[in-house]
C-alpha cells in the first residue's frame, strides 16, 4: 500500500512534508519581513512565511541544500534544526552546523524512519550557478526521496548542468520540487545562480517527473523573474498537466 503523502508549502523553498509518520521540512527560511541579510551579495526577504517557527510540528528530518545562504537557511530555520531529529546536508554544511547534521556525498543514500516509515534518502548532483562559481557560492545538494509508493526529487539551488541528466536515469520521479525564481545579483550582471522557469520545464522533461512543484521564486528580490513565465513554460503540450502550485499555508495530498 502507498505511504500518503502531504506538502505544505511554506515560502521560497521551505516545504513541510508528511510521508508517513514522517515529518520533513526542507530548506527553512521562517524568519518574518522585511529581513536583510549583508554579505558580498546582500539579500532582502520582502514577503515572510506561511509558517512560523513557532508554529511547526516536530521535524523527524530537515533536508538542507545548503547552509550558506540566508534563503535556504535563516535565523529562524537554524533554531528549528537545533530541533530536528535529524539533518542531512552537504559535508560541508555538517561540518559547520554539528549537532544533528550529517553530510551526504553525491548519491550517497541512507535511510531514516518514524514510526512505521522508512524512507531513502539519497544525495543528487547540483551546482549553484554557473561552472567555475563553485569557490564563490559554496557546495549545495539536491535530494531524492524514496517510499513505499513512490519518489520525490528535491533540486536544491541548482542551475542546468550535465550532471542533472543521471537523476532521470536513476530514479522514477513522481514528484519534482524545482528552485526557480532565476537568481540575480547587480554585482554579477548576466550570471544566473537558480533555475529560470524555461529551465525548469527542460530539466521537468528530462526527469520525466509526473508532477512539477515551483518552489524558490518569490518573496525575495534576488528572485528577478516574474513568476507568470512558470505557467508560460510549463503550458507546452508535453507539459500539460504536471505543474503544481501549491498555496501557500495549505496541506495538499501529492
Amino acid at each position: 500500500m502507498a505511504v500518503p503523502v502531504t506538502a505544505t508549502y511554506l515560502g521560497t523553498a521551505t516545504v513541510l512534508l508528511r510521508i508517513g509518520d514522517l515529518t520533513v521540512l526542507t530548506d527553512p527560511a521562517l524568519d518574518r519581513a522585511p529581513s536583510d541579510y549583508p554579505a558580498a551579495r546582500p539579500l532582502r526577504r520582502t514577503a515572510g512565511a506561511a509558517l512560523g517557527a513557532e508554529d511547526l510540528p516536530p521535524i523527524d528530518l530537515v533536508l538542507l541544500s545548503h547552509d550558506q545562504h540566508a534563503d535556504n537557511l535563516d535565523r529562524a530555520g537554524r533554531e528549528v534544526l537545533g530541533r530536528a531529529g535529524r539533518v542531512l546536508t552537504t559535508p560541508e554544511a555538517a561540518e559547520r552546523l554539528g549537532g544533528a547534521a550529517a553530510g551526504l556525498a553525491t548519491w550517497e543514500s541512507v535511510r531514516c524512519t518514524a514510526g512505521a516509515t522508512t524512507v531513502t534518502v539519497t544525495a543528487t548532483p547540483a551546482r549553484h550557478g554557473p561552472a567555475g562559481t563553485e569557490p564563490v557560492t559554496g557546495p549545495v545538494t539536491g535530494f531524492v526521496v524514496e517510499y513505499e509508493g513512490g519518489t520525490l526529487y528535491i533540486s536544491g539551488d541548482t542551475t542546468r548542468h550535465d550532471a542533472l541528466r543521471e537523476i532521470g536515469e536513476r530514479f522514477t520521479v513522481d514528484t519534482a520540487f524545482l528552485h526557480l525564481g532565476d537568481a540575480h545579483f547587480p554585482a554579477t550582471g548576466d550570471l544566473a545562480f537558480s533555475l529560470s522557469a524555461a529551465e525548469g520545464a527542460e530539466l521537468a522533461r528530462t526527469l520525466g517527473a509526473r508532477q512539477v512543484v515551483p518552489l524558490h521564486f518569490e518573496s525575495w528580490e534576488h528572485f528577478v523573474e516574474d513568476p507568470a513565465r512558470i505557467a508560460e513554460a510549463f503550458a507546452a503540450p508535453d507539459l500539460a498537466g504536471r505543474l503544481r502550485m501549491l498555496p501557500p499555508g495549505s496541506a495538499e495530498a501529492l
